[in-house]
């Protein structure tokens, strides 16, 4: 048995313990919400910027955790003749080369090339569009705004799509197969002007790829 003033400390004493515990556990849970980890989202596929700008907008180059794959050499690496005025720049991470016209404002070409079919056409082309803010498309759509330009080196299926609204962006895009299995893209990205002038050589340089 406790005095009766004994008795009221034991109780105030009692009272401060569970408050003290309830304290702490509500600081407990705190810090766990406090270090709580959300996941990462599933980064899709970037054939050509698998980075970003490009993903970044081409895309660009690609410079991020993923590994670029083998530079193609010999038989299996594409050649190209480069406009008077132009200028190649040799590439770093994904990106092989990158092309720099006379023509002034934003516009450049970038040369990535991906093993295999790095995706598949339809969700290659509906990445780019992504990249200019245009909505994706289907198959049917695909096929109508295809345009098969003939080179040395085979086929190419090239892509022409403008960004909606004031400042418009421009894409022109083309991708071949080459027989070592490789997937090469070149894409022309920029401004929707300095791209139009910039046009009729970037389809002259996609005519002149060839496997020599």
């Amino acid at each position: 048995m406790f005095p009766r003033h004994s008795r009221s400390f034991v109780a105030k004493a009692s009272l401060l313990a569970g408050t003290g515990l309830l304290a702490l556990a509500v600081g407990c849970g705190r810090d766990q919400v406090s270090h709580f980890r959300v996941p990462k989202e599933a980064v899709a596929d970037h054939p050509d910027h698998p980075g970003h700008e490009e993903h970044a907008q081409g895309m660009p180059p690609a410079t991020g955790d993923m590994p670029a794959p083998p530079r193609p050499t010999g038989q299996g690496s594409l050649k190209w003749s480069l406009p008077k005025g132009w200028s190649e720049v040799p590439g770093e991470g994904m990106r092989f080369a990158t092309f720099k016209s006379p023509v002034p404002g934003k516009n450049e070409t970038t040369v990535v090339v991906l093993p295999g079919p790095a995706g598949g056409e339809l969700a290659n082309v509906n990445r780019w569009r992504g990249q200019i803010g245009l909505g994706p498309i289907d198959e049917t759509t695909l096929a109508a705004a295809r345009v098969v330009v003939k080179s040395k080196a085979g086929d190419l299926n090239v892509y022409d799509f403008t960004s909606q609204g004031q400042a418009k962006s421009r894409m022109v895009a083309g991708l071949i197969s080459t027989p070592d299995g490789n997937t090469w893209f070149l894409k022309l990205t920029g401004d929707a002007g300095p791209v139009a002038k910039a046009k009729p050589d970037f389809m002259r340089i996609l005519e002149s790829l060839r496997l020599d």
